[in-house]
Formats: structure tokens, C-alpha cells, sequence
């Protein structure tokens, strides 16, 4: 479950500002962006991106090849960035297809809504959706000693005050 739920991660964060006929990227800096699925799971990451790396997390073969996850439709209106993406992994036994919509900025805050569906026969009922709400802002220039590329998951304060990753 971990690994579906990182695979949708990178799919989700990856696609936000997707390849389009020119290539949209995020304000060079540190990204926090907060990710929440709705079973309730969240997770908090701190990213450093330039426009070099922003660039390749947005390929296709930045989570696999591009046979496998061929290039998204993308749709921009405004403020408004709609990408459809469908990819088949494991030799083709399982189908990923997400549709996310970011809306916002690239260079200060946005969020997304997505909702990915995995099918394979090995899965419950042979499919799992799930339906995904982030929010990013930028933070400023990266933290002392992270370099563009680096993702740090920020650890979360839980009810009765202790840390957990």
C-alpha cells in the first residue's frame, strides 16, 4: 500500500505543472507542498526545485518510461491547469490514470485536486481509487545545504505531541 501510495504521490506532484507545448515550471525555490488522500493519510514535503529539476520531475519518465507513461493531455485556462495522464507499469498488469486540476500560481501557491485509479487484478475488487487535495506555497530560497532535487518529508506533530515522519 506504501508503494501504490508513493507511486500516486509522484505521479500527483510530478504532473502539477505538466508538460504542456511549452514547459511550465514552478518559481526556483523551496516548495512546501501538502498532500492529503481521502482515507485521511497526509504527508508534508519540503522540495528544493530549479527549473532544471522542475523540468525533469514533469517527464514522463521521471516515475517511468515514456512507453509506459506517455506524455499527459494538458489543458490551461487561465489560472487553471487540467492534465489527464494514463500509464501501464509492471510489463502492463497494472493501469494508472489520474486527473488532476491545479489551480493558482506557479510562482507563489496553487493546490490540486486529483483522483488516480489503479487497476490490476491483484488489487481488491481488481481497482483502487483515490481521490487526492494538495496545497503548495513557496517558502523562499532552498534551506541551507539542500540542493534543487532534494525532497525532505517534514515530520508531522500528532495529537499528544509527539513526532511522526
Amino acid at each position: 500500500m506504501r508503494c501504490i501510495g508513493a507511486t500516486i504521490l509522484i505521479i500527483l506532484v510530478g504532473a502539477m505543472p505538466a508538460l504542456a507545448d511549452e514547459v511550465l515550471t514552478r518559481k526556483a525555490g523551496l516548495w512546501e507542498i501538502k498532500t492529503e488522500n481521502g482515507s485521511g493519510m497526509s504527508m508534508v514535503i519540503h522540495q528544493c526545485v530549479d527549473a532544471a529539476t522542475d523540468f525533469m520531475m514533469q517527464s514522463p519518465a521521471a516515475a517511468f518510461d515514456e512507453a509506459a507513461c506517455p506524455k499527459p493531455i494538458v489543458q490551461l485556462s487561465g489560472h487553471t491547469l487540467t492534465i489527464d495522464k494514463a500509464c501501464k507499469i509492471g510489463g502492463g498488469r497494472t493501469s494508472v490514470t489520474s486527473h488532476v486540476v491545479v489551480t493558482g500560481s506557479l510562482d507563489s501557491a496553487y493546490t490540486m485536486t486529483g483522483e488516480v485509479e489503479s487497476r490490476n487484478e491483484a488489487l481488491p475488487g481488481g481497482k483502487l481509487t483515490m481521490t487526492l487535495t494538495g496545497a503548495a506555497k513557496w517558502l523562499g530560497p532552498c534551506a541551507a545545504g539542500q540542493k534543487p532535487g532534494d525532497w525532505i518529508v517534514v515530520p508531522r506533530t500528532q495529537g499528544n505531541g509527539e513526532t511522526r515522519p
